[in-house]
C-alpha cells in the first residue's frame, strides 16, 4: 500500500469484535440489508395480495410451476446462506487464513448470494415485476459491499485471497472467476 492509499477498515460487531480471523465488512451492510428487506417486503405484499399493480404473468405461468420453482429457489437460498454463515461465524479460526472449504469452494458470497436467492424465490412465488425491479437493487447493494469487502480480504491475506478470488466466482457457483 503506497502512502496516497488510504487504509479501509472493516466494520465488526458485537461478539465478533476483535477477532483477528474476520477482515469485516461495510458499516451500511446490516442496515442496508434491514431497509432492503423491509422495503422489498412491504412492496411484495402490497402488490401481491392487494394493488396487484405488476402481476399479471401470475394469468400466464400455471402454480404447477410457480410453487416448485420458487419452493427450489428459497431452499437453495437456505441452504448457501446457512452453511456460509455457520462456517464463518461457529468457531474462531485460531490461524486467520481464507477460507475456502464447504461452501466458499463454490461460491466466494454465498451467504450474499443465499439472501439474493431469497428475494428472488418470494418474487416468483407471486410473479410481481416490481418485486424482481427491487430484486436488481439489492443485487446492486450486495455487489456495492461485496466488492468493499473484495478490498478489505485482499488487504488482510494478500496473495492467498487473490489466488482464491482466480479459482472461486464471486456470486454464481459453476461459473469461472474474471481474470484479474
Amino acid at each position: 500500500m503506497n502512502e496516497n492509499e488510504e487504509k479501509i477498515q472493516g466494520f465488526t460487531r458485537g461478539k465478533h469484535k476483535g477477532r483477528k480471523d474476520l477482515a469485516g465488512e461495510h458499516k451500511f451492510t446490516d442496515i442496508g440489508q434491514l431497509i432492503l428487506l423491509f422495503v422489498f417486503i412491504v412492496v411484495h405484499v402490497i402488490d401481491s395480495f392487494f394493488l396487484k399493480f405488476s402481476t399479471f404473468l401470475a394469468d400466464y405461468i400455471p402454480i404447477y410451476v410457480t410453487i416448485p420453482l420458487g419452493a427450489i429457489i428459497l431452499i437453495i437460498s437456505g441452504v448457501f446462506a446457512f452453511a456460509g454463515l455457520r462456517k464463518v461465524f461457529k468457531e474462531e479460526r485460531e490461524k486467520p487464513g481464507v477460507i475456502t472449504s464447504g461452501a466458499f469452494a463454490y461460491c466466494r458470497y454465498q451467504v450474499y448470494f443465499g439472501s439474493i436467492l431469497l428475494f428472488m424465490g418470494l418474487s416468483i412465488l407471486s410473479w410481481s415485476l416490481l418485486a424482481f425491479g427491487l430484486c436488481v437493487i439489492i443485487i446492486v447493494f450486495y455487489e456495492y459491499v461485496a466488492t468493499f469487502e473484495e478490498k478489505l480480504l485482499v488487504e488482510q491475506f494478500g496473495q492467498e485471497y487473490r489466488d482464491y478470488q482466480k479459482k472461486v466466482p464471486k456470486w454464481i457457483p459453476g461459473l469461472k472467476s474474471i481474470k484479474r
